[in-house]
């Protein structure tokens, strides 16, 4: 008998023929245990729900369903890898049970949300929300509200929250994007939020990353070319401007999608970004700051993500050039590879040691899984109009 509750006869019937198929799935069906350290989730947003996958096998394991609007949701990972948390855009966050397959919670907390994140003794839960624009902390458990944090930057006027992360020392950095600030919220004690504020950063952070160490928080501002950079272990300093100008002298293009920081690569002493509105990725050196080159590539880059042994750099571009995947190699920032797996190319995933990555490709219903090696497709597997995919080893790291 196989330990998977049944939600939803149809969809866990998939779930029970293909889990119990494989080896180390028979064995879980056998004892009844299993591990979650090869699990994930893909969203499939435009019927709102998400498929619980495991990537040792590469297979589809189940089907929730009943989580609102997915457009542009994320997810973040219980510290035990057994639950998922979705942000969704309507505002819902759903505490996802990958083990049980079902929703353990749910609760609509605001009425435009982009993201969210986890602290780092995994204990709470912030949110980032357009409308109201702030952040709101929930307990991990519960769900409970524990911290209303309103982004008001002048009497009345409340600013969107974009690039919402965790830093060490159980603190929550974000960006607002109306007000052109960065506020450090540290939740040391919850019932007393001390928050940080640093003002004229730049013209309009979209989006925002931290670096794996959890040291320096960069914004990246779409009113103007460059970034700005928090070194979180000396907040006194302030944020500082860099790569300032960087497109000063391209053509101007329009912008088809922004691109996200979160994806951005690091490898060895290098970072990789992509350059807005630009057919570019910015290699940046990570000592200095300063831009070292930048590598021409297809189209608007989205997401440039490092391979976790930083060899390779993946890239997939905006419409209407997502239907292309680039790899660059890092030794010799040459591009290696142009993969064509089809229409909306939304978001990558490695696998934790980064044999192989999953790739959603939205218009053909379907999540591609690639070979890092070989650079050959070695499975597929359907989904409807998929795009985020997320892997529990999230869990245990900084940022994510």
């Amino acid at each position: 008998m196989c330990c998977w509750r049944v939600n939803g006869v149809n969809k866990f019937v998939l779930v029970l023929l293909i889990a119990c198929s494989s080896l180390s799935i028979g064995a879980t069906a056998q004892t009844g245990l299993r591990g979650t350290g090869d699990l994930g989730v893909v969203i499939e947003r435009a019927s709102g729900q998400v498929l619980v996958i495991e990537h040792s096998n590469n297979t589809r394991l189940a089907e929730v369903d009943g989580l609102g609007d997915l457009s542009h949701a994320s997810v973040v990972f219980s510290r035990d890898a057994r639950y998922a948390y979705v942000f969704g855009r309507d505002g819902g966050l759903s505490k996802i049970d990958l083990l049980q397959a079902g929703i353990s919670k749910r609760i609509l907390q605001a009425g435009n949300s982009i993201g969210g994140a986890i602290s780092q003794d995994g204990r709470l839960v912030a949110v980032s929300n357009y409308e109201p624009g702030g952040v709101r902390i929930f307990d991990a458990e519960t769900l409970a509200p524990v911290a209303d944090i309103p982004a008001e930057y002048a009497p009345g006027k409340f600013s969107k929250v974009v690039g919402l992360v965790d830093a060490p020392g159980n603190r929550f950095v974000f960006s607002l994007y109306d007000a052109d600030q960065i506020w450090v919220a540290d939740l040391s004690d919850p019932d007393k939020p001390a928050i940080t504020h640093f003002n004229n950063i730049g013209r309009a952070p979209y989006d925002a990353l931290i670096t794996p160490d959890g040291r320096y928080y960069i914004a990246g501002l779409f009113g103007e070319p460059g970034l700005s950079l928090l070194d979180l272990w000396h907040p006194e300093q302030g944020p500082r401007r860099i790569l300032e100008g960087y497109a000063k002298r391209d053509e101007q293009l329009p912008v088809y999608k922004m691109p996200h920081l979160e994806g951005w690569a690091v490898a060895g002493e290098r970072a990789y970004i992509p350059a807005v509105g630009q057919h570019k990725v910015l290699v940046i050196d990570t000592r200095s700051w300063q831009q070292q080159q930048a590598i021409e590539v297809h189209g608007q880059p989205v997401f440039v993500m490092a391979r976790p042994d930083g060899r390779q750099v993946w890239v997939n571009f905006a419409h209407p050039d997502n239907d292309t995947v680039q790899i660059i190699d890092v030794e010799t920032a040459t591009i290696i590879k142009t993969l064509k797996p089809g229409k909306a190319v939304l978001h990558m995933e490695f696998a934790p040691r980064g044999e192989k990555v999953w790739i959603s490709v939205r218009d053909e219903d379907r999540v591609d899984v690639y070979d890092t090696d070989s650079l050959e497709r070695i499975a597929e597997l359907p989904a409807q109009k998929p795009s985020g995919i997320f892997f529990t080893d999230r869990a245990h790291r900084t940022g994510l």
